[in-house]
């Protein structure tokens, strides 16, 4: 099996912090940036499994990067360059609080919710009589507010101006970046073949301004069916061909693990980790429409340590 990166202690120069995430590693920088280090840690229902993924994080952070190109037309965003196959470089800002989730259909956490009875999330309706993956007869926005540990809350748009999370104004503006950024990824997905199912975005402030920030449209953040079949599956009640991480979560559920208290986190099989990587690299290559190549990965440490270092003497 491949080397994975699961803990990383770099010293880069001019460095004042690190903040570990669940799966990506920030270290802020006296110049005002921050190195973003995309780990193959992968985490389900706000846990972090014990095993990494090979090459997963080269997968999130090359996905995040292509899409972040391909979206600066609608909102700004942190990033300044990629020296590395796992690492992001880009500005410091000051997080907003609240994920900005949007969802094209009825799945994964709104499905589970639905099945239990309720009707409304975040404070949005959803319809009577809808089934596991339909689609929203339009996209909706459920917020979740951020947390640093533990699970992330969902919360309404009336509770977050009403909570002075942000002003009324601002909201209404991220709800505006949210519609057009899931549009436009929405239409690259389309033009693969695929389905892009949901998100979520997270925004900061630099200067006065809002800034998109840490991935987007990555299989971490979103979930992608395919859309050949996806008709007749819906059909049929036949589960649909997705791309996204939500196998993990079931494969999770099915080993009765979902993050309540009382659970033991399963350990995956090496096979299984196989499979993982397997479908992070599928994506890659559909999302993209080119061939995934392995980074080396014989000492992923002193790689990181080397592209870095010389990206930021460069910049200097």
């Amino acid at each position: 099996m491949s080397k994975v990166i699961i803990d990383s202690r770099f010293k880069f120069k001019g460095q004042t912090s690190v903040y570990n995430g669940k799966v990506r590693d920030v270290y802020t920088l006296d110049s005002g940036l921050l190195v973003m280090i995309a780990s193959d840690r992968i985490s389900a229902f706000d846990h972090v499994l014990p095993k990494g993924i090979p090459f997963k994080g080269q997968v999130l952070n090359q996905v995040a990067t292509l899409f972040l190109d391909a979206t600066k037309d609608i909102v700004p965003n942190w990033l300044l360059a990629t020296p590395d196959p796992s690492v992001a470089i880009g500005y410091a800002c000051d997080p907003i609080r609240i994920e900005m989730v949007i969802r094209g259909y009825m799945s994964g956490h709104a499905a589970r919710e639905y099945e239990a009875g309720k009707r409304t999330l975040c404070g949005v309706p959803m319809p009577e009589g809808m089934k596991e993956n339909d689609k929203f007869p339009e996209p909706i926005i459920t917020p979740a507010t951020k947390a640093d540990e533990g699970h992330d809350e969902d919360i309404s748009r009336e509770e977050i101006i009403a909570q002075g999370i942000v002003p009324e104004e601002m909201y209404l503006k991220l709800e505006d970046y949210t519609r057009r950024l899931f549009q436009r990824g929405t239409e690259i997905a389309e033009s693969h073949g695929l389905i892009l199912v949901d998100t979520k975005y997270e925004f900061g402030i630099r200067n006065g301004e809002i800034i998109l920030i840490d991935e987007i449209h990555t299989p971490d953040s979103s979930r992608f069916f395919y859309a050949e079949g996806y008709d007749n599956l819906q059909e049929s009640g036949e589960p649909q061909r997705q791309l996204s991480k939500e196998f993990v979560r079931q494969w999770l559920i099915e080993n009765d693990f979902q993050g309540l208290d009382g659970q033991t986190m399963p350990v995956m099989p090496d096979d299984f980790v196989d499979v993982v990587t397997d479908r992070y690299i599928e994506l890659y290559e559909k999302i993209t429409g080119s061939a995934f190549e392995k980074s080396d990965t014989s000492d992923i440490t002193q790689r990181i340590q080397s592209n870095v270092d010389a990206y930021l003497v460069s910049i200097e």
